[in-house]
Order: structure tokens, then sequence, then C-alpha cells
């Protein structure tokens, strides 16, 4: 590269399905300037929904199609690839992404290395933190979303160094707002719409939690949630939107609980920004994130959010302020809270203009693409060892 010619980078990531990870990398090809960036997505295994996204903004995309956990094929796919395009930098993200490509680098020697880390991976076990440590000197930079997943991959052996941290964006500003902000008839409609098409009754109130269906979002805790505030809020309605390898678990367990009647299972919807906004209260249980999109969705339409307080829900919501931080399994706090927020609404209204407010000074997306275009350049910059 020539301080006359863009910078190319090719971002590698498993998917293009609509997850946070997937949202952020196409946020960011989409929002680099052409005149300085020349930017191309692979995707490890298959595309997805957002490979549309790439389409509108004229971004070129190539599926490499790994089809096993360990792919020899796709990975020599892969380095031919590399070896062809020999991009400036290669931006890797979430882990099968992030071993494939440091794995392929030397198909390209001349090619930098930064590698995204998204949450904080207590899943992974003894080889996937021993493939981590073992591809360090295949990288030039790591990249985490939040303070606390830097934390927990400094614990786990990269060095603090080479670790740099910026957070995800949101658009908030076009995002539709909750009523608890805007009364025009445009939101009265999208609440009266959204509850006609679940069923619910009109005056009904919506405890809203989003996201995949799997352990680490412990949503049975918001099941027995539901259930607590029931008692005092018989309007009350939990909204589970998102798929996962738990639904048909989850779904049983509402029953089980008796519930049934108060919770409502969405699946995937293309239209969760109007989900946000129909909704009264945002609810997050997880036991680990790396940095919660669907918290900073929910915070940018305004809403009152109740989470639990992990370091990473720490890092968005200030306890008291622009929401509130149970302890992980503390089901009766997410009821307790709630039913505060309902007997007092102005208080729900001031936590949700605060929460709208830390989305638009913190979390914006030209702020996010400022720090990657700027760390972009020092690498590309810097030559190859």
């Amino acid at each position: 590269m020539t301080g006359h010619q863009p910078v190319s980078v090719a971002l590698l990531i498993p998917t293009l399905d609509r997850s946070g990870a997937e949202k952020q990398l196409v946020t960011l090809a989409c929002g680099l300037s052409p005149d300085k960036f020349q930017v191309e997505v692979i995707a490890l295994t298959r595309g997805g929904p957002l490979e549309s996204a790439l389409a509108e903004h004229g971004i070129p995309l190539t599926i490499i199609g790994k089809r096993h956990r360990i792919d020899l094929a796709a990975l020599r796919r892969l380095k031919r690839h590399l070896a062809r395009t020999r991009p400036d930098l290669l931006h890797t993200w979430l882990f099968a992404a992030n071993s494939y490509g440091r794995l392929a680098r030397a198909a390209s020697p001349t090619t930098r290395v930064i590698v995204s880390e998204r949450c904080v991976d207590s899943w992974k076990r003894g080889w996937q933190l021993w493939l981590d440590r073992r591809l360090i000197p295949r990288t030039d930079q790591f990249l985490a979303n939040s303070r606390s997943v830097a934390e927990f991959y400094e614990s786990v052996g990269i060095p603090a160094d080479q670790i740099e941290v910026i957070a995800n964006a949101i658009d908030a500003r076009d995002t539709p707002l909750a009523t608890w902000l805007s009364d025009t008839p445009e939101t009265v409609d999208r609440r009266k719409r959204i509850r006609e098409e679940l069923g619910l009754p009109p005056d009904s109130v919506l405890m809203t939690c989003v996201g995949r269906l799997a352990t680490q979002k412990r949503v049975e805790d918001l099941i027995w949630a539901i259930e607590l505030l029931g008692h005092h809020s018989p309007a009350a309605h939990l909204l589970v939107v998102g798929d996962g390898p738990l639904r048909s678990d989850l779904e049983t367990f509402a029953v089980q609980t008796g519930c049934r009647d108060r919770v409502r299972f969405t699946g995937h919807r293309d239209d969760v920004a109007d989900i946000w906004a129909a909704s009264d209260v945002a609810w997050l249980a997880s036991d680990f994130e790396g940095q919660s999109n669907s918290l900073m969705e929910a915070m940018a339409a305004g809403l009152p959010v109740i989470a639990s307080n992990i370091p990473a829900n720490a890092e968005l919501v200030i306890d008291g302020e622009s929401g509130h931080l149970v302890a992980v399994g503390d089901t009766a706090g997410f009821a307790r809270h709630s039913r505060g927020l309902l007997d007092h609404p102005e208080r729900g209204r001031s936590l949700g203009q605060a929460a709208r407010t830390r989305m638009l000074e913190t979390h914006s997306v030209q702020a996010a693409v400022d720090a990657h275009a700027r760390l972009y350049h020092q690498l590309a910059s810097r030559g190859v060892d």
C-alpha cells in the first residue's frame, strides 16, 4: 500500500446471520470510506440475511464454505483466496474465523492480522485457549468490544499491550422511540399494531428480551420474573424475541410455571427496532456477555432497562441512572424494579431518556468507524516485521 492507495481490508467472519458480531461487522464495512478503504467480506462458513446490506453498498462477498469444525479443504480455499487478493489487513471476527484466518496468514505474508474478540468466552475449553495462545505470534493486534472482554483475554494469556478496546456501535439517531419518550400518532399506532400481531390486549405491558435462546441468556429467570410481576401487574407480559436451541424447553418451562398466557415467543423478527419501541421495559438476564447489541438497541429506543449485573452490562448501564442492575439469577429483582417503573412512570421516562442519551453520546456508529479507521491506517503504514 502507498499513501495514495486505499487500504485493502478483508473482514472474515463465520456467517452473516443476524447476530451481534455480524451486525457490527456489516455496520463497519458499510461505514468505512470507499475513498480510503477497499473492503471485502469473507464468510468462512456461509452467508446469511445480512448479505443484502453488503450488496446495497457494493461490498464484495466471498463464501469459503467450511463444513466441519476442522476442515482442511476450507483452509486451503481461504489460503488461495488470500494469496490471490493479498489484502493489507485481515480483520477476523469470532473464534472459528480468528483461528482459520491466522492459520491461513502464511499465504499472504505481507498481510497484517487483527483479531476481534467479542465476548467473555467462558465456554472455551483447554484446547481452544491453547490455540488462542499458540496463534499469538501470527497476530498483530487484538480488538475487544468492551473492557470486560479485554480483561478476560488478558487473564487467559493474551498480552495486555496487544489489546485495544473499540466499543460496539449503534445508530441511535434514527431509532424509533418508545412511548416513554414519544406520544406521536406513529408511536401509538406502532404500539397498538405490535400487540394486535401478537394477540395481546391493547393495554398489555411488555417486558421484552431479545437474543439467542441459549443457556447464557438465562431466559428461564425472566419467565419466573414475569410470574412474580403478574401478581402485582396483571397486564404484564414477557416477550421473548429470537430463536435458538432452548426454545422448545423454554416454551415447556413457561407452561410448567403457569405463565403460558403471559409469555410470547416470537422467533426471529426483522422489525426488532419496532418491537423495542412498542415495549415498556427491556430485560436481559445473561450470565456473560461481550457487549450486548440488544441492550444497546433498547437503550437507543429510550427504554428503561433491567439487566444482570455482569461487567459488560455495567459498562453500558449506570445503575439507578440509565437503568437498573440486579444480581445474576435475581428473578425477584427484575420483578421488583419493573413494578417500580410501572407504578412511577416518571421514573421510567427519566431512565429511558438517560439510556438513550448514553447511546447517542458514547456508542455512535461514526465514533466506532473512525476508531477502526485510525487503527487500520496505523497498522497498514507500519509494514510487516
